[in-house]
């Protein structure tokens, strides 16, 4: 049996378009009636009468047939405008007070178990919410129980469970489990709850949480060794290999789907596995160290002190951390005793991603020049000059300083 929805609105907007093209179809055949219905003669020749009438007569019997298809149309909106009323007024019978005296008399006969055993004998459970995250459960005669509430918005928080239907209906779906924290597990999805004894099938399982945020970064490589001293410095060492970054942290386990109706019904299917967390960065490489200073000149000839040592080379980045393992997917349940088939188990989650090495450390500097050589001590006196034939020569001048 196949069904249909009507909006009231929809349909009184449709039969006003209609009132609007019948009027305008009537204004203007009764413009064309005197043109098409009384055409006069081109001359007073029968042959021109004759024409005349035959024209005449094609415009008189379009009248007659506009006539009676604009009595059709009236008809035709005027059902389509009763049909528009009666769909308004059904809409303002559902919500009138014999809504309330049904949900008064639904009441009456859900007070005495709701009192006793905490359930109603007929009806749906309330759907889990953030303060009571597992769903309520189902009337115990006919009802599905409520589905639990979803913690996806809050990290490592647990989804809902599903709640339990009664004789008959089918059990509330589990809630999705939060996402992990920093390099922490996704949390588990709810579980789905049992379907009603007699009749009714088993709720799925929620989905794992994802973990979702990296794990923790590496620690930056040690710095290189400092050069060695002499008339050349020594070059700086290398700098050390930065910090392995740490795992990611694993999906959230799905929820286990709830079991068929006792005597029939299909197990509800297992929650699927949360997706694993993304590993962490590598460490930066350490920084080289500068080289270290050139030597002295000693002897006492003019002389350049040592180049200075080359810096250390940068260490190389760290190596990215692993990703985090999918969720394992959960069991489907049970299917019912006489017939019903068995849930679906979940698809485990997909594994994170491996993370991204680390950057290269920066290059050391380059070592100080050495200092100047020493300044040469003052020459020794000159000796005296020879004697001439008649007297002694001058004293000689002092040499040169060194």
């Amino acid at each position: 049996m196949s069904s249909i929805a009507v909006f009231p609105e929809a349909v009184s907007a449709a039969a006003a378009d209609v009132a609007n093209i019948g009027r305008a179809l009537s204004a203007a055949n009764a413009a064309a009636t005197v043109p098409t219905t009384n055409l006069l003669a081109a001359g007073t020749d029968e042959i021109s009468t004759a024409v005349a009438s035959l024209f005449s007569g094609h415009g008189q019997a379009y009248q007659r047939l506009a006539n009676q298809l604009m009595a059709f149309h009236d008809q035709f909106a005027q059902a389509l405008t009763a049909g528009a009323s009666a769909y308004t007024g059904a809409e303002a019978t559902n919500a009138s007070p014999l809504q309330t005296v049904e949900q008064n008399a639904l009441g009456l006969i859900n007070a005495p178990t709701q009192t006793l055993l905490g359930r109603p004998l007929i009806g749906d459970g309330a759907a889990g919410t953030a303060t009571n995250p597992n769903g309520g459960a189902g009337g115990l005669l006919y009802g599905n129980g409520g589905a639990g509430f979803n913690n996806g918005a809050t990290a490592g928080a647990a989804g809902g469970n599903g709640g339990n239907a009664g004789l008959i209906g089918n059990g509330g779906a589990g809630g999705n489990g939060g996402a992990g924290g920093n390099g922490g597990a996704g949390a588990a999805g709810g579980t789905g709850d049992n379907g009603g004894w007699l009749y009714g099938s088993g709720g799925d399982g929620g989905t794992g949480g994802n973990a979702l945020v990296a794990g923790g970064t590496g620690g930056n490589g040690g710095a290189g060794g400092d050069g060695g001293a002499g008339g050349v410095g020594g070059d700086g060492g290398a700098g050390g290999v930065g910090g392995v970054g740490g795992d990611g942290g694993a999906g959230g386990v799905g929820g286990v789907g709830g079991d068929g109706g006792w005597l029939i019904g299909d197990g509800g299917a297992g929650g699927q596995g949360g997706v694993g967390g993304m590993g962490g960065t590598g460490g930066a490489g350490g920084s080289g160290v500068a080289g270290a200073h050139g030597g002295n000149a000693t002897s006492a000839v003019a002389a350049f002190g040592g180049d200075g040592g080359a810096g250390g080379d940068a260490g190389h980045g760290g190596t990215g951390g692993d990703g985090g393992n999918g969720g394992q997917g959960a069991s489907g349940g049970r299917g019912g005793l006489l017939s019903g088939a068995q849930g679906v188990t979940g698809t485990a989650g997909d594994g994170g991603t491996g993370g991204d090495g680390g950057l290269h450390g920066a290059f050391g500097a380059g070592g100080d020049p050495g200092t100047g050589g020493g300044q040469g001590s003052d020459g020794n006196r000159g000796a005296d000059g020879l004697g001439g034939p008649a007297f002694d020569g001058a004293r000689g001048a002092d040499g040169n300083p060194g």
